[in-house]
């Protein structure tokens, strides 16, 4: 099978904080040792030496990316390299993707991925747009120009079973069918931040927990500031809080400063402290080993959290709201309602070396069917 892979890059200056980069650099080795003849079109490469690689330019911006896709560079990308498959990491693209495939003369499947959900669902049904993609009112049409991309799939893959109900609903109310082309395939977890929970620690009466999430507002930062408030002060722990991003550019600030304005709010916080791994890897794993739990985001419907899996893959249990995928991939022991629920359980994980040695072993064994081969498995199986 020859696959040619789509990657927009949004954080090309920290590539450890793009989600659809690092899920692609796990992914694309294992189709590689599974017989696939892997090609990335993407701004930097990913993958090993066996996958092979072609330039293209990042899109300038979030909107760009949707709307942008320049389908003349991939007439001629298709064209050149004759794919029986093409993965289209931005579900947006896909009509022109198609439309490319045609002007090309070349007959191709289709892969859409649903790295990021604009939208989600309330527990009543509601559907909300998300802010992060509504600048200027824009949320509507990113909406339709979603739908519009599913239509033109022929498989759609998604990262979970929130995800698989919220993406058919969307699909409901813009007279898309789905059918049988939508499958469950949840992200590879990386195999540089694995520990054996045999080899953690619990700690002794006081925990450090960890926040490594992107500091947007939509990812529901003001929330997590508030708890963070609380745990420190009623609960025997300390947190720290990661700045994944480092110096953004100018222009990305323009569009969305929430994440250095909460930055600097969570930073003026007695017992949290801001910590960096500067693009590093092995510092990440350091980082995480250092912590005794995670703590999930607050982003209304989350559908996934590749953060989230990076904790609980190192044998940290991971607390989190009773919301979205969260609710249905967390031990429900370590969910809360209320930010004085998430205090005693943090409490119980700080002072009871019994129930965090379980949660420890919970939260890694949850993982191991993300292992990459596995992954890539279920993967190729959904896109035959």
């Amino acid at each position: 099978m020859r696959l040619l892979y789509l990657l927009n890059v949004s954080n090309s200056s920290r590539l450890t904080a793009d989600s659809g980069f690092t899920f692609a650099d796990l992914l694309a080795p294992a189709l590689a040792d599974a017989g696939v003849e892997v090609t990335m079109a993407s701004p930097v490469p990913a993958g090993d030496e066996r996958v092979h690689f072609t330039r293209t330019a990042s899109p300038a911006t979030k909107y760009r990316a949707r709307f942008d896709p320049g389908m003349g560079a991939m007439v001629r990308l298709f064209r050149r390299h004759r794919p029986e498959v093409v993965v289209a990491n931005q579900i947006e693209a896909a009509p022109a993707i198609r439309a490319a495939l045609l002007e090309a003369g070349v007959d191709a499947r289709i892969v859409g991925y649903c790295h990021y959900l604009p939208f989600s669902f309330t527990d009543t049904g509601k559907l909300e747009l998300d802010p992060a993609m509504d600048d200027g009112g824009l949320g509507r049409s990113v909406l339709l120009a979603f739908a519009a991309g599913l239509a033109a799939c022929d498989r759609v893959l998604v990262h979970s079973s929130t995800a698989a109900s919220w993406t058919s609903a969307a699909a409901a109310c813009t007279s898309v069918e789905l059918g049988e082309k939508l499958h469950v395939v949840p992200a590879p977890r990386d195999v540089r931040l694995v520990r054996d929970p045999a080899d953690v620690t619990p700690p002794e009466g006081r925990a450090t927990g960890i926040y490594n999430h992107r500091l947007y507002a939509h990812y529901g930062t003001a929330r997590f500031t508030q708890l963070a408030r609380h745990l420190v002060a009623e609960a025997p722990v300390r947190l720290t809080v990661m700045d994944l991003f480092g110096t953004r550019s100018a222009e990305r600030i323009r569009l969305d400063p929430s994440p250095e304005r909460n930055l600097e709010e969570l930073a003026a916080v007695d017992g949290v402290a801001i910590a960096s791994d500067r693009g590093d890897r092995v510092r990440y794993r350091n980082l995480l080993a250092g912590a005794h739990f995670g703590i999930a985001p607050f982003r209304p419907g989350c559908p996934w959290s590749m953060s989230v899996i990076d904790c609980q893959a190192m044998g940290l249990p991971v607390i989190g709201p009773r919301s979205g995928w969260l609710a249905e991939h967390i031990d429900p022991e370590l969910l809360f309602d209320t930010d004085d629920q998430a205090a005693r359980i943090a409490g119980r994980l700080a002072t009871d070396p019994e129930f965090y040695l379980l949660h420890a072993k919970r939260a890694y064994a949850s993982t191991i069917d993300l292992a990459p081969a596995a992954v890539a498995a279920r993967y190729l199986e959904a896109i035959k």
